[in-house]
């Protein structure tokens, strides 16, 4: 009988420990999933980049980040700071572009995110100028695609969504600006590149949108075979201000002589105006009233930043310290044929002073494309994609007298043999959440993105980041 009871009380004692053990394991099972530094594996083409804007947006307590997905399709994911947990990423959206596989990947349809007064998350994507079917593009030219706007269909919820039929088809570069009061501004080019820059308004929470308005104007030369064009780059300033850099493009016909040039390597000068949203009156830098559209001759007289000669531009930025005065990036490079990548292309940086625009050089910033933030007139940032010798970089220099000289002070993200692609920062970002790079690694179609802040990138479960199994 002893020995009956002493081999009971053994055997509930190796049951104790298998249940212990079994509990233990199946604990580390769900607290020790990987985790990897990217938060989705399904970036198409030039998944973001700084002209598409914004790609990111923060709202309490949570950001929202878009970027062009498979079939250049647009998807959407939430990050919530303060559970650490992601959702998404949800296609919001079908693109026109990217279904035909004899074309290339065309990428200037890629979404950028607004949130209304009530709520709704919105994106406008897929343009690329648009097509005849469409109907006469009174505005410009057509192309390919067509640009749509999406809504989400309940506040704050990135899982549905609805197309609504209230901008123009034609568009390309979506640029989002929500004003203190409500009031939403989507400016783009209508059309492909020999078409008028616009934009429209809403007042009723992007529900529907005035007619376009033209800002900058498409005009053909009498003295070449080519016609004027723009790329201009908007951000919110104060007192319901807003601030545009831009820069000029020599849209030249296509004859044998020119053909090989392509359009890229053909921009040139640097330029800045302002838009006072409440008296609707454009202005340059001193104050003085410009006629809009503003044409070639009256940007060359009124709006010039800097002429480039010999040299061309890419992909303006700019920002506003607590005396109003912009300042600005904008990489400049040796003239080339036909591709946007020069070992001469530099981030240059221009501020106004108050009296004179002044362009500081060799102050240490790198070749590499991204955008600027100004805490102060002498606190000047810019986060910058880079590449040393095959490794990529996203990198943030700073300067603190003046954008005299800037250093190297952080690295969010190293990768070997790989190339990013950047977008512009994050609206009202969140210290952890700043900006998105796209990881492009040559052979690879698909791109890691990534949520970069200062304490590096977010991380997120392996799992729910392989989007693409």
């Amino acid at each position: 009988m002893i020995k009956f009871q002493f081999l009971i009380k053994v055997f509930c004692c190796l049951l104790v420990v298998g249940c212990a053990s079994k509990t233990k394991n199946t604990a580390s099972s769900i607290t020790d999933q990987e985790n990897v530094d990217y938060f989705a594996d399904n970036g198409f083409g030039n998944a973001v980049a700084i002209v598409q804007h914004p790609a990111g947006i923060y709202h309490k307590g949570i950001t929202y980040v878009c970027y062009q997905g498979p079939l250049e399709d647009p998807y959407v994911v939430s990050y919530n700071h303060k559970t650490k947990a992601w959702k998404g990423p949800y296609k919001a959206g079908v693109s026109e572009m990217g279904k035909d596989p004899n074309r290339k990947t065309d990428n200037h349809g890629k979404p950028s995110i607004m949130i209304d007064d009530a709520g709704y998350i919105h994106i406008t994507f897929g343009g690329h100028g648009g097509t005849k079917k469409y109907g006469e593009n009174p505005l410009g030219n057509h192309h390919y695609g067509k640009n749509k706007h999406a809504v989400s269909k309940n506040p704050l919820d990135i899982s549905s969504w609805e197309e609504l039929e209230n901008i123009s088809p034609f568009g390309t570069y979506n640029q989002f600006i929500k004003m203190d009061n409500g009031d939403i501004y989507l400016f783009y080019r209508h059309g492909a590149h020999r078409s008028n820059w616009v934009y429209q308004k809403s007042t009723d929470n992007g529900r529907t949108f005035e007619a376009p308005v033209s800002f900058l104007k498409y005009k053909r030369r009498t003295d070449m075979a080519a016609v004027d064009s723009w790329y201009p780059w908007i951000t919110k300033g104060k007192n319901d201000k807003l601030h545009i850099v831009f820069d000029y493009h020599l849209c030249s016909d296509k004859t044998p002589k020119t053909q090989g040039l392509g359009h890229i390597a053909k921009r040139y000068s640097v330029y800045y105006m302002a838009f006072n949203t409440t008296t609707g009156v454009w202005s340059n830098v001193e104050g003085e009233q410009l006629e809009v559209p503003v044409t070639r001759e009256i940007a060359d007289n009124k709006a010039i930043v800097a002429h480039t000669p010999g040299n061309w531009t890419f992909q303006g930025v700019v920002d506003i310290d607590e005396l109003g005065n912009p300042h600005l990036g904008m990489t400049i490079g040796a003239e080339i044929e036909g591709s946007r990548r020069s070992a001469s292309k530099t981030l240059n940086y221009f501020k106004w002073n108050g009296t004179r625009w002044m362009h500081a050089k060799n102050t240490g910033l790198p070749i590499g494309d991204g955008d600027i933030e100004v805490s102060s007139s002498k606190n000047i940032s810019f986060y910058l994609e880079e590449n040393d010798n095959g490794i990529g970089e996203v990198n943030r220099y700073d300067s603190s007298d003046g954008g005299q000289t800037f250093t190297k002070t952080k690295t969010f993200l190293r990768k070997q043999n790989s190339s990013f692609s950047i977008s512009a920062l994050i609206e009202n970002a969140y210290p952890d959440a700043r900006i998105i790079v796209a990881q492009n690694v040559p052979g690879e179609k698909y791109k890691k993105l990534y949520l970069l802040g200062d304490n590096g990138a977010v991380l997120r479960i392996k799992e729910e980041a392989q989007v693409l199994k």
